[in-house]
């Protein structure tokens, strides 16, 4: 007989409980600890054998920490006996080191790939991945979900489109941009971006009109915010009215939400929850949090009864 088993990492236990809700089945404890020198060890508190386990453990800060504590728990549940083991990963980490951008340089999207693997994943699931091609860096199954639908039905709700345009933070995400701009029927327009610097970027110029424009700013991540508020500054001088940045990972790394809260230029960032709101960022009004749940816990649901998640795809 099947059995649909639910194990949280420490990661986001908030949403593993919120996915383990929508599905009415309970989390499995894994029984992690941390020894005196850092070590981590985990003890399954209840039997797996045979059953379909679905981890869920995001991979942001501490990232190195989150990312051997899902090997750990993968190789602990091989060992254990499930009949098929995914990993289902909110925020996949390392994902910006998808080549090799320089010499002698890793390509540490494809080691993360490679440990996965290596440690008894039989599936990955994620969502909104930074490089589509780290996809090909899998030779086991692996479904990139998008936090589209959620983040579309906020701003349709919240946001005021008769006069509104999405924009690209830059040229790699103007793909992510036209499937918004579509959906939503508007026009887009891409930041010409240039960077002097790991997490140093400078707003060069606007490509499109936002003169007189809401500009809603869309991106797969944002992690110390510079660029956003680079961003937000060139918008504002070329005559946007109004300024949304909607973003699914906030990785907020210092100084990222002082920045933000100190942004005049931005009225309003929209995020997901693959991540957990670090409480300094929940007192800052501009931030508001979408779930993504629903979307998660259907593409668990349908993984375990092999029906098709091809609609939840972008």
């Amino acid at each position: 007989m099947k059995r649909l088993v639910l194990v949280s990492g420490s990661s986001n236990p908030i949403l593993s409980k919120k996915i383990a809700e929508f599905l009415d089945v309970a989390v499995v404890d894994p029984g992690l600890v941390k020894f005196a020198n850092g070590e981590i060890c985990c003890e399954i508190e209840k039997s797996v054998r045979g059953a379909d386990v679905f981890i869920i453990q995001s991979t942001q800060t501490p990232a190195n920490d989150n990312l051997m504590e899902l090997l750990i728990l993968i190789d602990a549940l091989k060992r254990a006996s499930a009949a098929s083991i995914t990993a289902v990963m909110p925020h996949y980490g390392y994902s910006r080191q998808d080549r090799k951008a320089s010499p002698r340089s890793p390509i540490t999207a494809k080691l993360v790939a490679n440990l996965i693997s290596a440690a008894g994943a039989t599936r990955v699931v994620t969502m909104d991945l930074h490089a589509g091609q780290i996809q090909g860096f899998f030779d086991i199954p692996f479904d990139n979900i998008y936090a589209s639908p959620v983040l579309i039905e906020y701003m349709r709700k919240e946001i005021s489109l008769e006069n509104a345009i999405c924009v690209s933070p830059d040229s790699g995400g103007v793909e992510r941009v036209m499937h918004y701009a579509k959906k939503l029927g508007l026009d887009i327009a891409m930041i010409d971006k240039r960077r002097t610097g790991r997490n140093i970027a400078k707003a060069m110029n606007i490509v499109g009109n936002v003169e007189g424009k809401e500009c809603i700013l869309i991106d797969d991540m944002i992690d110390t915010a510079g660029t956003l508020v680079e961003a937000c500054r060139a918008l504002k001088k070329n005559g946007a009215i109004k300024i949304y940045a909607c973003v699914t990972h906030p990785v907020f790394s210092d100084p990222a939400i002082d920045r933000i809260a100190e942004c005049d230029e931005l009225d309003r960032i929209i995020i997901t929850d693959t991540i957990p709101l670090p409480e300094k960022g929940k007192k800052v009004d501009k931030i508001h949090v979408v779930t993504i749940t629903k979307v998660l816990a259907k593409a668990i649901h349908r993984t375990y009864n092999n029906d098709s998640v091809s609609s939840l795809f972008l």
